[in-house]
Order: C-alpha cells, then sequence, then structure tokens
C-alpha cells in the first residue's frame, strides 16, 4: 500500500516543556507517511538538548495525562537527521537557527528544507505546544482541494477540548483586528465554517500547497511575530482555500509568547507584536484606514487601563504609534536579533 507524503514544519523558540507531546502525536500519525522538520528558533532554554535525550531514548518521553486521545509512544532511538524511522517510516529532521529571526523565519527554513523532497506537494506548518490524533495528518495529506493554496482545520483548547480556538479567520479592514471563526463554541455542536467566510487560515495549524509556496514564496518576515499568515493569505490570487472537517488540532494557546487567552489579556510582549503589526498590516494592504486603526488602539488601551492592566494598556499605545518596546520587552529577543526584531 503506498501511503500519501505530508511535510510538517514545526517552529520551536523555549518549547521544551511542549513539544515533545507534539512530536510524539506526530510519530503516532496512522495512514500517512510524514517528513517533519523541527526549526529550532536559538532557544534559550534547554529544548535543543532535551529533544536528543528524547530522541536517543536517554531521556524517556512521559505523557503528561491530559492529552483527549489515546497516544502510543514512538520507539527510540530515533534519528534526527531526515532519515526514515519505524514500520511507516515517519522522519524527523532538526535545523537550529543561527538566530532567532522570527516566526516567518523559522518557518521559511522548514518549508526550504521540506520543498526539497519532491514527493511532497503539501506542508502542514504546526505549532510546537499541539498534539494531534492519529487520523489528523492523514485527513490533511488526503483531503479533495484542487489547486488549493491553503487547508485549515479546527483548533481547539488541549485544556478545554470542546472548546473551539479557532475555525478560520477574518480579517476587519479598517481596524486590521483579526477575528477567530466559532471561538470559544462547542466543537460537538459546532458545524463546519463555510470557507466563503474565511480570509485565512490561522499559522498554529495550516497546510500550504507546494504550488502556492512557489507562487506566492516565503511566507513574509518583516512582522517577526504576528500577522504573518494574514499577509501570506492575501497573496494567494485566485488559488482558493478549503478546510478539513477531520483536520482537528488540539492547542495549548499562548505558552511560549503569553498570547490572549480567554481568561487573560496578552502578556505585553505579544501585545506589542500583535498591535505593532497590526496597524503595519493596515497600511500596506489598507492605507486609508490607517486613521480607524489607530483609534481602535486607542480604545483598547483605555479599556485595558479601565480594568487594571496599565502596562498592557501603554505597551498597546507605544506599540501602535511607532514607540521603542519597553526594555523588559526587547529583553524576551535575543541582542542578535534585536534589530530584526525590532526594526
Amino acid at each position: 500500500m503506498t501511503l500519501p507524503n505530508l511535510g510538517v514544519a514545526i517552529v520551536s523558540f523555549n518549547s521544551g516543556s511542549v513539544i515533545l507531546d507534539c512530536l510524539e502525536s506526530l510519530l503516532a500519525s496512522q495512514n500517512v507517511r510524514l517528513n517533519i522538520v523541527v526549526v529550532d528558533n536559538k532557544s534559550s532554554d534547554d529544548t535543543v538538548a532535551m529533544l536528543r535525550s528524547w530522541a536517543d531514548g536517554s531521556a524517556p518521553y512521559r505523557n503528561p495525562g491530559d492529552l483527549p486521545f489515546d497516544l502510543q509512544t514512538a520507539a527510540k532511538p530515533l534519528p534526527l537527521d531526515g532519515q526514515a524511522t519505524g514500520e511507516i517510516g515517519h522522519r524527523v529532521q532538526l535545523i537550529e537557527a543561527e538566530i532567532n529571526g522570527g516566526f516567518a523565519a523559522g518557518v521559511n527554513l522548514g518549508l526550504a528544507a521540506l520543498a526539497e523532497d519532491e514527493t511532497l506537494d503539501r506542508f502542514w506548518i504546526l505549532n510546537p505546544d499541539s498534539a494531534v490524533p492519529a487520523t489528523t495528518a492523514a485527513a490533511f495529506a488526503t483531503s479533495p482541494a484542487p489547486d488549493f493554496s491553503m487547508i485549515g482545520g479546527r483548533v481547539l483548547y488541549l485544556d478545554d477540548p470542546d472548546r473551539i480556538q479557532i475555525d478560520g479567520g477574518t480579517i476587519n479592514k479598517k481596524t486590521g483586528v483579526t477575528n477567530n471563526i466559532n471561538q470559544g463554541q462547542s466543537h460537538a455542536d459546532t458545524p463546519s465554517p463555510k470557507v466563503a467566510d474565511m480570509d485565512f487560515i490561522t499559522g498554529a495549524s495550516m497546510v500550504v500547497s507546494r504550488a502556492f509556496y512557489e507562487a506566492a514564496g516565503p511566507m513574509p518576515e518583516s512582522y517577526f511575530l504576528y500577522y504573518e499568515e494574514v499577509d501570506w493569505a492575501l497573496k494567494r490570487g485566485d488559488m482558493p482555500m478549503y478546510y478539513c472537517p477531520d483536520g482537528v488540532v488540539y492547542h495549548r494557546a499562548g505558552t511560549s509568547i503569553g498570547s490572549v487567552t480567554p481568561w487573560r489579556p496578552a502578556a505585553p510582549f505579544s501585545q506589542y507584536f500583535l498591535h505593532r503589526n497590526r496597524v503595519r498590516f493596515v497600511r500596506k494592504f489598507f492605507p486609508k484606514s490607517v486613521t480607524v486603526a489607530l483609534g481602535f488602539s486607542v480604545a483598547k488601551a483605555a479599556k485595558l487601563l479601565l480594568k487594571g492592566y496599565p502596562v498592557e494598556a501603554f505597551t498597546i499605545l507605544s506599540a501602535s504609534f511607532g514607540g521603542r518596546p519597553s526594555a523588559k520587552i526587547r529583553a524576551r529577543v535575543a541582542e542578535a536579533a534585536q534589530d530584526l526584531a525590532f526594526k
């Protein structure tokens, strides 16, 4: 039996506490052969050492016990140089980036490596703080999608597995604000979204075609963090997007950068890049709406201030109006990468 092939690009940054759940669940995928490339974006923790110890079997994987599906652990040792392993022949390659050039830069390193494999015509970009059921990868690999640009699926909160995080996204062309379709709704009770309602697919779980990658070029790197996939989606031209109902992913939201969750506002580091890039995106694609986008920033900052989040409020204003990030935000990025992040 010839199995479909699917490339997987994972960008890790200080992801040591979560990435093994992602890799073990991918290696348990059935009815598909995966070529997995992990790009470590110059982690400052022990992510790389932990990955190597896990792969050689000296640090056995321990199931955290909160995964919403059964998981069979992959046999060890396994190579991290792209050699086939196991009965199915999944492959794992670890690439260590020389500098943390941002999310898109890491994605592009992974896609470039995957593109060298001529058997691959689909590339799955997946967050390291995700875990996937054994059937998800095969669903993405075989989903009928002629001449597609991107395929999305359903991303669920791992700690509340019946709650949807995103089913695809929309863009407010006045403010630049993005919206997660069906966020907070019940997975069991919510039908698949209409593709016509989508403007983009989340970068947390996005399958792109080789044809789109070659036509649109790499993911834009100028944002460093946030809005890369939104910008990229607007470069698809006439190539359609699709939705894969069985493309289910469970996501530990905001584990590395402090993204917003239903129970807390985003951390200042996340707020800075989110609102800087929202305004940058509007200037690029909808320049007549910049004043409205800045007005939204003021209103958002005032709302957070009234709720008792002054640091977050000031961060939004500074990011939106071209101010410098705080020393604490700059300190989250390695000195060698700061020119890239804060240019």
